[in-house]
């Protein structure tokens, strides 16, 4: 039987996957050519680690390879990732070349040799060259290597009342395969040959998801309840990797019984050691991205909740987030476009590794003799009041919680997410004892934090926001009624931090909203950040 594989290149016989051949014909098409005996494209293409580039390319590779017109060579650059010597890089894949194509001895020692070994006369005919893991390469290589290319290339442009095969050079076309090297803004020279002529790598359809997961079950025998399926694209929407290795984790790592299905309850289960427990490469590749110095800041400012961030390829920061896999894009309409997390799960890690880089779980919060009952009971939480004891602690410890905090450079006021962040293990730290569950929701991937109290057989919901207008806030009340309707709760409480209020406003803005379309009652309170 096969398995899910959430690390390398997919082996069609071993692996389940889905086959993508809409995407593996257009990459086909571009390096063909839309007329292949006047040449093919060159092309970059490229998504964030673990999308599935290398096994596309490979089955790009393996139906070109049956075509009698060309020579196709598909070539890895990862062992040149720490040679930095722009010669000896090509000649060391003029060596490779060399050995692929049975081509007679040539010696190429330097760089400004390197296109000799693409001539008509060297070669037999059309060369299509795919070249993965070009950006492993150090990028004073790449700027050489994409120079001989882009001669290559203009000199066949030139060459219009010719052939492919009767061109001075014979490479027909090239794919570089990478994350952002080729494509991003640290290349001053810009693109290599047209950035139209990129072949971005989506994430996994729900289609597509569904489609992966009914290939286990028609092969194992084992049903999966259709709302595990729904919920692992919703958690993860679709990112190959990680629907993969979460598959791993769901029919193999953990499942000791094929004859009983996979059933919601038992996804929870999972879905909480992979968010807490369990290491991940491609997490791990992530977080190291966001944390450097130059993109935290852009990240800590994501987690704000007053607006929306716009999404500009040109901003070097987003371009980085964005080609690496930490931030994607949300079109609303035709014309706005926002930055927002790729999935809910990336969030959270995201969101638990910072909160928990500023913070640990306190200790403290109330006396061992303490009579919690006007807070928490056997049977319920009275969320209004555990507020009240958060805005006392905040009040009370406020210069140490902020002496190390992150601040803004414009106005070096303390991030909004960081007051998140220590809301959130206050809670988990004061309900330590009580048994409760406590975790953040991302419904949207930008603008919407939620933390969700699991507790007695109940589930309360707080949706935290910044106060910033009496229309936002009128939204706010809107927002958190459809939230609470779609977690099928008759109230919920919208939690606003603001740097002060006063206690005219409080009793103003904290009048109970209800929404009769919903059945819901909204909770509106405040949570004060400044000195009292």
């Amino acid at each position: 039987m096969r398995k899910f594989s959430s690390y390398g290149a997919v082996d069609r016989e071993l692996h389940y996957y889905v086959p993508r051949q809409e995407l593996i014909n257009g990459a086909i098409q571009e390096l063909k050519g839309d007329n292949p005996n006047k040449g093919g494209h060159y092309i970059t293409v490229w998504a964030p680690r673990q999308t599935g580039k290398t096994w596309i390319m490979r089955e790009v590779f393996l139906t070109l390879a049956q075509e009698k017109d060309f020579d196709v060579v598909i070539l890895s650059l990862q062992f040149l990732s720490e040679v930095t010597d722009s010669n000896r890089v090509a000649q060391l894949i003029a060596q490779e070349l060399t050995k692929n194509l049975n081509l007679e001895k040539l010696s190429i020692e330097r760089l400004e040799d390197f296109h000799r070994l693409f001539e008509r006369g060297t070669l037999t005919k059309p060369l299509i060259l795919i070249l993965d893991e070009f950006d492993a390469l150090d990028q004073t290589v790449i700027a050489g290597l994409v120079a001989v290319f882009r001669h290559i290339y203009n000199t066949r442009q030139n060459q219009v009342h010719k052939s492919t095969a009767e061109k001075s050079y014979l490479l027909h076309s090239i794919a570089l395969i990478g994350v952002r090297a080729v494509l991003g803004i640290e290349n001053l020279r810009g693109s290599p040959f047209n950035t139209q002529r990129s072949v971005p790598i989506p994430n996994l359809t729900c289609d597509e998801v569904t489609e992966l997961f009914n290939s286990y079950q028609q092969e194992s025998g084992q049903s999966i309840e259709p709302e595990v399926v729904q919920r692992l694209w919703a958690e993860f929407q679709g990112q190959p990797g990680l629907t993969c290795w979460f598959g791993e984790l769901l029919t193999e790592t953990y499942n000791q019984n094929l004859e009983q299905p996979i059933l919601h309850p038992y996804f929870e289960g999972i879905y909480a050691k992979a968010l807490n427990l369990l290491p991940n490469n491609n997490i791990l590749n992530i977080i190291s991205k966001a944390k450097q110095p130059p993109y935290k800041p852009f990240i800590l400012e994501l987690f704000q909740t007053k607006k929306k961030v716009n999404f500009l390829y040109d901003d070097p920061i987003i371009n980085f987030l964005y080609m690496n896999g930490v931030v994607d894009i949300e079109e609303v309409g035709n014309s706005e476009i926002y930055v927002k997390f790729p999935c809910p799960y990336i969030q959270k890690r995201l969101f638990n590794y910072f909160a928990r880089e500023l913070y640990q779980e306190m200790d403290g919060l109330y006396g061992p003799f303490e009579d919690l009952s006007d807070t928490i009971t056997d049977h319920n939480i009275n969320i209004r009041q555990l507020l009240v004891r958060y805005e006392q602690y905040l009040q009370a410890n406020r210069e140490m919680i902020l002496k190390e905090a992150p601040r803004r450079k414009n106005d070096l006021r303390v991030y909004e997410a960081v007051f998140y962040f220590h809301f959130y293990l206050y809670l988990v730290s004061f309900l330590r004892n009580y048994e409760a569950q406590i975790y953040p929701e991302f419904p949207t991937g930008n603008g919407q934090i939620d933390l969700l109290i699991r507790y007695a057989g109940q589930l309360f919901g707080l949706e935290l926001k910044s106060f910033a207008d009496q229309r936002s806030y009128r939204k706010a009340l809107e927002q958190a009624a459809k939230y609470a309707q779609e977690l099928s709760v008759t109230e919920i409480w919208l939690v606003l931090f603001i740097e002060s209020v006063d206690e005219k406003n409080r009793q103003l803005f904290e009048t109970d909203y209800f929404e009769n379309a919903r059945g819901v009652t909204v909770h509106p309170l405040f949570v004060q950040t400044g000195k009292g």
